[in-house]
């Protein structure tokens, strides 16, 4: 007779797909690559605008490239050397004080966005309250020791910043973990097997290292470069009297550059640099940027919605950007 924790492991039985033999040339290719192909873009041309926008771009992609390396290496190694239930062990029973202690396990236990959904989905399903879950889901990303690093790098001399961010990231976090409590609903989550995280009996943790660090590296240096590009085609090409316009009220430049954030979906080991850049705005305003992008952008959202269904995403995104929103200002305000 199955149990239901034997059916909960044959969900997570999903072969794994192997990847070419050649795999170090693909992420050697996957971080030269588009570096050569920025170079070359405007290359032999006096366009200034061109050579802006060049500029801009690779200095967003080198400076943040090293930390997207080191930061997804990290969250392999924790999907493959970490056991899921390590974290039901340390969390306390009382729900209410289970959230905050997930927040703060971000702090030491990194993860990018791409990861953080199955993640949250699969210590669930292990027995971990949803509101927790949630709350680890969200500060992960945003508060990981490779994220504050890369903002300490991109903001020189302030530390007041990194710390802002820190503290706003972790007062959204236990917020939405809070509010589930309060109002969430298990029926708008639904059930649906994702690709498993953490270690199965019986396979390589090397190689369950290596396949997790191949995709999240991949699939969130894609999503660096785009940003990269993006950030620098907005400073380009955007008129500086719009620019002035936004910058020049406090509360438009915040509404505008969390909603920059959701669209831009910048990883969160790259935002700092590509907020960095955005110097018309106010500091308030760049934390911002930089405490929605990691909780709410288009590929969150869509993930989001694959995994625990429309009815959740929706309504758990809309009120994470408000929350991050009002988190940034209230610590902004008296950091910054």
């Amino acid at each position: 007779m199955t149990t239901g924790a034997d059916a909960g492991s044959d969900t997570d039985e999903a072969p794994i797909r192997d990847w070419p033999r050649h795999w170090p040339l693909l992420l050697l290719g996957a971080a030269v690559i588009p570096g050569v192909v920025l170079y070359l873009v405007g290359r032999g041309t006096d366009n200034p605008a061109i050579d802006a926008w060049r500029t801009v771009c690779l200095s967003i992609t080198v400076q943040a490239l090293p930390f997207l390396l080191l930061g997804t290496a990290l969250s392999g190694a924790i999907n493959a050397f970490v056991p899921a239930r390590v974290f039901s062990k340390v969390l306390p029973r009382r729900p209410a004080l289970a959230v905050p202690v997930a927040g703060a396990a971000g702090v030491v236990l990194p993860g990018c966005e791409c990861a953080s959904v199955p993640v949250a989905n699969s210590l669930i399903r292990r027995g971990v309250n949803p509101a927790a879950a949630f709350a680890f889901l969200l500060s992960a990303p945003a508060v990981n020791p490779i994220v504050l690093t890369a903002t300490a790098v991109a903001f020189p001399g302030s530390p007041a910043m990194v710390l802002a961010r820190l503290l706003a990231s972790l007062l959204a976090a236990a917020t939405m973990g809070w509010l589930w409590l309060w109002l969430g609903r298990e029926e708008w989550l639904k059930s649906n097997p994702v690709r498993h995280t953490g270690h199965r009996p019986g396979h390589s943790r090397w190689t369950e290292f290596r396949l997790g660090f191949q995709h999240d590296f991949l699939h969130a240096g894609g999503f660096l470069v785009v940003g990269a590009m993006a950030a620098a085609t907005f400073n380009v090409a955007v008129p500086r009297s719009v620019l002035d316009t936004v910058a020049d009220s406090p509360w438009l430049s915040v509404l505008f550059l969390a909603a920059l954030a959701i669209l831009l979906s910048v990883c969160s080991e790259a935002d700092a640099f590509v907020a960095a850049s955005l110097t018309g705005f106010s500091p308030l305003a760049r934390l911002t940027f930089m405490v929605v992008g990691p909780m709410v952008d288009l590929k969150l959202i869509a993930l989001q919605t694959g995994t625990f269904g429309r009815a959740f995403a929706l309504r758990f995104s809309a009120a994470t950007a408000v929350v991050a929103v009002l988190s940034s200002v209230l610590i902004g305000a008296v950091l910054l």
